[in-house]
């Protein structure tokens, strides 16, 4: 990103569970904030609880990451903890390792939260690619696969949401600070820094 041009640390990275990606990025990019994807940690979550109890949990992850406010979602990771850690201790820690990092959506506009809480809208157009790419490897040049992968993904776009809030983003570039999803005024600001 830095050699296509990038002169500015993003504002957020948002990712799974991909170390790599996690430790490399304060590296590059210092000042980034980090926000785990909630798809991937509910599955992740679950897959450490038996199958009878992976509807009512799943419900109780959504409370968390519905929440309307952090505080609320503190509540809801308190309650999620306290309801499964005594039986099930690997599914609390697994969700609890990554609280602040799962929670990072709350300091950007309310309306860009349905775009920072999972990586699926970028996946799901990669898995249309990997799945056409996969079958033909082997078959055909190097710029036949990319003219392809290029077709594949702007056939895909076609399906994109647009991004809700867009007037927003120059906000968050120029550093204005949000709580809750709302924009904080000059005066709380002060306060919050003093």
């Amino acid at each position: 990103m830095k050699r296509r041009g990038l002169q500015h640390d993003p504002q957020l990275a948002i990712g799974d569970g991909a170390l790599g990606f996690w430790k490399a990025l304060p590296q590059v990019f210092g000042s980034t904030g980090t926000q785990r994807c909630w798809v991937h940690k509910t599955a992740n979550v679950l897959n450490k609880l038996p199958e009878h109890l992976q509807a009512k949990a799943k419900s109780d992850l959504q409370q968390i990451w519905m929440a309307a406010t952090r505080d609320d979602a503190h509540r809801a990771f308190a309650t999620f903890v306290q309801t499964y850690e005594p039986k099930y201790p690997k599914a609390a820690e697994c969700v609890t390792k990554d609280q602040d990092a799962l929670l990072t959506f709350y300091d950007f506009p309310a309306v860009h939260w349905i775009h920072l809480r999972t990586t699926n809208p970028i996946e799901s157009t990669f898995a249309t690619v990997r799945l056409r790419t996969v079958k033909s490897r082997g078959c055909g040049s190097r710029a036949s696969i990319l003219s392809t992968v290029f077709k594949l993904a702007q056939s895909a776009e076609q399906r994109w949401q647009k991004l809700h809030g867009a007037e927003m983003i120059a906000k968050v570039i120029t550093g204005v600070q949000f709580r809750n999803g709302v924009e904080v005024q000059k005066k709380d600001r002060q306060k919050i820094a003093a």
